[in-house]
Formats: C-alpha cells, structure tokens, sequence
C-alpha cells in the first residue's frame, strides 16, 4: 500500500514538474537491442493542438514553432478535441549498430486518419499515410495495429513527426518495437485472439443446442449478445477492420456503435429472462422496459441525427449497471439462480470500469498488454459464469420439476388408496343390498302375478273407455266449431265490445299471423328484387328475402305502419270505424279504447280517410269488409 501511494505521489510531482520544463527538454529515446520495446509517456512526446487543421509539416518543423510544442503530462497522450489536428513529436536516438530492425507502432486501431513524417539523413521528410479511413491493403504490415518501418542507418537523435486527426478522443499509444519482438508478440496476440473469438462461438453453438432442446428465449438473447461482444471487440481491436470489411474503411466509424448498441440491449434482456424479473421484481422490470426503450430511442437519433453521438460509449454503464443491479436484487430475494450471475457481471462490470479508465487516461499504472485486453478476459470469465448460470436454472428448475413429479406421485398414491377403500365398501354394501333384493324379488314374484290377473281386467276397460273417448272427441270437435262460429259472428256484430273482439284477436301475435295471412294470401314477392323466395326474418311472422336479404315486417305497407297504438286495439278501431262506416266519434273511441282522445282522433282520420279511397272494395264485403282496410 505504501509502495503505491508512493508511487502516485511521484507520478503527480512528475505532472507538475513537466508543466515547467520546455520543448527543448524532450527526452530521447535510445535504441537497444537490450530492449525488446518501449512505450513512449509523458516528456518522451511533446504536441501542438492545430485548432484550425491548416499546419503543414514544413511549418512545424520551423523554428518559428519551437518554443510551441507543449510537454506531454499524460501517461498517454490523448487528442481531446476531436475538432482539431493534433502533432506530436518524438524522439529517437538511432543506434546503426542495432542487430534488429526496428518499427514505429500505434496501438490504437480507431485513429481515423495518421500521418508519419520520417526523417532521414539529411533531415529531409517522407510521410506514410495510416489510419482506419484508408483500406487496410495500403498498409506496410498487414497486421490490426499501425505500423511503419523507421529507417535503421541512421545515427544519432532524429525527430518524428505524427499529425493526428479522428472524429473522436483517442489514445495516441506509440510503441517503438523490434520487428523480431514484434512478429513474436503478433503471432501471440493472434493465437489468444483465436481463442476468444473461438470461445464466443463454442459459447454461441452452445446456446444454440440448448434454445433447439428447450425452446426458451434466453439462450437466444444470449446467443445475440455474445455475438454483438464479438463484433464490438473486433472492432476495437481491427480485427473486423482486417478480415471482415478490409475495403470498406467507412464501417469503421459506425460498426462498433451497433454492436454496442445491439449488446447493451439483448445483455438486459437476457438478464430480465434468465432472471425472471417480471415475476421476482416487477418494479425493475418496467424500468427495464424504459431503459430499453430509451436506448433504442438514442441508437435512432445516432443514425439519423449525429453519427458523432457513437461515440458515448459510457452510456453503455446504465443497461450495464441495471442488470448487475437486478442480479444481485433478485439474489438477495432469495432467487438462487441469480449467484452466477452476479459473479459474471462483477467481472464483465470491472473490465469496464478498467477500459473505462484507460480510455479516459486516468488509469494509475502502465498500460500493458494485460491491462489493454482486460476486458476481453473479464467478457470470458462472464460467458464461463453465465453459462454456469444457465445450468444452474436449468438445473433449479429441473428439481422443481421432479420435486413436482414427485408429489404428484403422492397424490396419486393417496387417490389409488382412497379409491380402493372407497370400491371395498361400495362391494360390502352391494352383498347387502344384493340379498334384500333377492328377498324382496320373491314377495314381487308373487305379487306380479296377482297384477297379471288385475291387468287384464284394466286392459279390457281402458279398451271400453277408449273407444268412449273417441266418441266425445268427435262432440268435443263439433261444438268447439258451433262455439267458434257463433263467437265470431257475434263479435262480428256492430254492438260487439273490446272485450268480445278480443277472444278472437287476444294478443299481437294472434294479430300479427292474421295480418300474415291477409298480406301473403296470394303469394310472397321481394318489394326490391321481385324474387318470390324467402326465408323467416328477425320479427315475428317478418319475411327475408332470400336473394337479396332485403326484410319486410308483417305491419309494413299497411295501415298499422308506424303506429304506436297496441295492435289489437287498433284493429278493434278499424272493425268500428268499418262498421259505424265512419260516424263513430274521436270521444268515443277513446272512452272505449282508453287511448287519448287526439291518438283516436289522429288514427280514425287516418281510417276515414283508407275507407273513402277504397268505397268500392268494401262495397257489399260483409264482415270481412273491415279487413280490407288493413292493407295500405
């Protein structure tokens, strides 16, 4: 502890020392075969912010901007307005005598645009063009990282030249490598790149069996998310850059941005489902839901307001944070599928946290190989956990499910139990009932056979009593026809009351059948096609039609249209008005109707008015003459 704080506090007091120093205190760096690499920090680089992105090499190197240059103070320099051009300038001290050829490497595969002004010996400068806006072809080393030879003849202290331009903050992470470290570390760093691309794609077919074995949505989300890590990674390291879309540099800027944003949101998803928080914590689950959405909201504005907006990967830390936070919630509740994870995610979140740091130059120690790739080790050590999670869950629910078996094994044992102590007593009381039957069947024998005798007897009166039946059916018939015939020709009397009418016509379905039968009496035939088939409508004794569907009501085109007097109350009106012929006062009708003396008046208008048009269709009808007016 106290070696490190020492070690900070010296670091700071370098800080502020190198505020002080000039241009003219740079240091050089020597070459020595000693010394497989150098990474070059604080005073070893000085730089020039060109605000204006107009500076020319040759203006630079003037003497005019000598006292210009300003002393690196970072571990790392770091460009950190992207709106402007920045310079840096080295320093080497060659040595011929080296055994190795030696090369210039940038670390930093997102660096838009770099341009390398090499001296020789005349001080005169070549520039090499990098960077991930040119094709990666053009490159001298076909390798993720920027390289460039620096020429080896030289002798004594040269300076380079680098001008930086990027739509983002980078790190300008400069390493001065042998080429025999160099090919060494290369085929190193490729292996252990194979390895993690590699475990993402065992980790993805892996998922991939489960999702086809259980059918459950997780191991796909997962399956999204391991694959959008891949891709990001791939674009920060420029592996995607070199085998992916080597000619297509403009992928370069927006690639990392949908990976990030397609992990971010299926890494919360996976998390809501793994974990079913919408059972175990409901309250996170809706504001899982809004940070979804909120976060596919920005990816929209990225791609269609500002393209620069990629580049806040540090918004990533909230989808981030929420699942950690909803693993260890949940956890805590007592879901123990959950403790995998959290580890997984303590991981995954420290590596973040690490890469974090170095992106923001804040990180306290040197920025090594270990350091760099942290989170690419903290992303496998979360997929092993994650996995084990999974198996966990599956292996939870697999005992629930047994659990579950089992007690259905119970109940059905306690059922079978009951069922046959149930079936034994239903057997005793059967033997019991069995014998009262059996003497009860005896005393029925007997007994039957005394019915026999008396049944015979009945069977001949019921025959005597049927044959009496049918004779007054036959009487009943005839007087029920005399009864009916001499009611209607007395209700068909002019002094007939309400009462008298309404034992022929009691109530609106009487009425409405009696209406059928005068409406239809020669025939069906569609008012709107002329069609003569039909079918039973929605009202009583209505009629569809079958072409056209057009329905037609019992009461429509007659005088009972739209009439809101009780129907068999106004065909008494009508039968009166008819037999009156017409001279049957509004008062009257109304005293005998109980219906208010302006219905009366209004309806038997209505009435007069049918009877005056057809005085030559009711002229000697008779009884039925009042029917007549029925029909509009």
């Amino acid at each position: 502890m106290y070696n490190f704080l020492l070690k900070k506090f010296l670091a700071g007091a370098f800080c502020v020392v190198s505020l002080f120093l000039s241009a003219d205190a740079q240091v050089a760096v020597k070459i020595s075969d000693k010394v497989k690499q150098h990474i070059f920090r604080y005073n070893e680089v000085i730089y020039i912010e060109d605000i204006k992105d107009n500076l020319t090499i040759n203006q630079i190197k003037g003497s005019a901007f000598e006292g210009k240059f300003k002393v690196n103070t970072e571990a790392t320099p770091v460009t950190h307005n992207p709106n402007s051009a920045w310079w840096y300038r080295i320093n080497i001290a060659h040595n011929p005598q080296s055994k190795n050829t030696w090369i210039l490497e940038f670390f930093d595969q997102t660096i838009d645009s770099i341009t390398v002004y090499s001296p020789d010996k005349q001080n005169n400068y070549t520039a090499t063009l990098l960077g991930s806006n040119r094709p990666f072809v053009e490159r001298m080393y076909h390798h993720k990282n920027f390289c460039l030879n620096i020429n080896n003849n030289l002798n004594g202290d040269y300076f380079y030249y680098i001008r930086i331009k990027s739509h983002e903050g980078v790190n300008v992470i400069m390493v001065l490598r042998s080429v025999n470290w160099f090919i060494s570390y290369a085929l190193d760093e490729y292996f252990f790149f194979g390895i993690f691309y590699g475990m993402i794609l065992v980790f993805g077919l892996y998922n991939l069996m489960m999702f086809i074995a259980m059918r459950q949505k997780q191991y796909l989300y997962y399956i999204v998310y391991n694959l959008s890590i891949g891709l990001y990674e791939m674009c920060a390291d420029g592996i995607a850059y070199q085998y992916i879309w080597p000619s297509s540099p403009v992928w370069n800027h927006n690639a990392y941005g949908v990976a990030l944003f397609s992990a971010s949101v299926f890494s919360v998803l996976f998390a809501q489902s793994l974990l079913n928080v919408k059972v175990n914590a409901p309250r996170l689950n809706k504001l899982i839901i809004w940070v979804i959405a909120l976060r596919c909201v920005f990816f929209v504005l990225c791609l269609t307001v500002n393209e620069n907006w990629f580049d806040y990967k540090i918004i990533e830390i909230v989808p981030l944070t929420l699942a950690y936070f909803t693993g260890c919630y949940v956890l805590i509740k007592g879901y123990s599928a959950a403790r995998f994870f959290v580890i997984g995610y303590t991981f995954l979140i420290t590596g973040f946290i690490i890469k974090t740091l170095i992106a923001l130059n804040i990180w306290w120690f040197t920025v090594t190989a270990t350091s760099y790739y942290s989170l690419s080790f903290c992303f496998i050590m979360e997929m092993v956990f994650i996995s084990f999670a999974i198996g966990d869950r599956v292996r939870i629910l697999k005992k629930k499910e047994e659990e579950a078996q089992l007690r259905v094994i119970r109940e059905l044992k306690l059922n079978e139990e009951l069922k046959d102590a149930l079936n034994k007593s239903l057997e005793e009381q059967v033997q019991e009932r069995t014998k009262e039957l059996v003497a009860k069947s005896t005393l029925i024998a007997h007994q039957n056979e005394a019915l026999k005798s008396v049944n015979q007897l009945l069977q001949q009166q019921s025959e005597e009593i049927s044959r009496m039946n049918v004779l007054l059916e036959q009487d009943n018939d005839t007087l029920h026809t005399n009864i009916e015939k001499i009611t209607h020709d007395r209700v068909m009397s002019a002094d007939v009351d309400f009462e008298e009418f309404s034992k022929i016509y009691p109530d609106r379905e009487t009425c409405f059948k009696f209406l059928s039968d005068l409406k239809w009496e020669n025939g069906y035939t569609c008012r709107k096609c002329i069609n003569a088939s039909y079918g039973h409508g929605h009202l009583p004794y209505s009629r569809r039609c079958s072409k056209c569907g057009y329905e037609e009501s019992v009461i429509a085109y007659t005088i009972l249209q739209n009439t809101r007097i009780p129907i068999n109350k106004a065909f008494y009106m009508i039968f009166l008005m008819y037999s009156t012929k017409g001279k049957i006062s509004s008062h009257k009708l109304s005293e005998i109707l109980s219906i208010r003396q302006s219905t009366c008046w209004a309806y038997s208008s209505r009435i007069k008015k049918v009877m005056d048009s057809k005085k030559k269709e009711i002229k000697n009808t008779g009884d039925k003459g009042w029917s007549k007016l029925v029909m509009d």
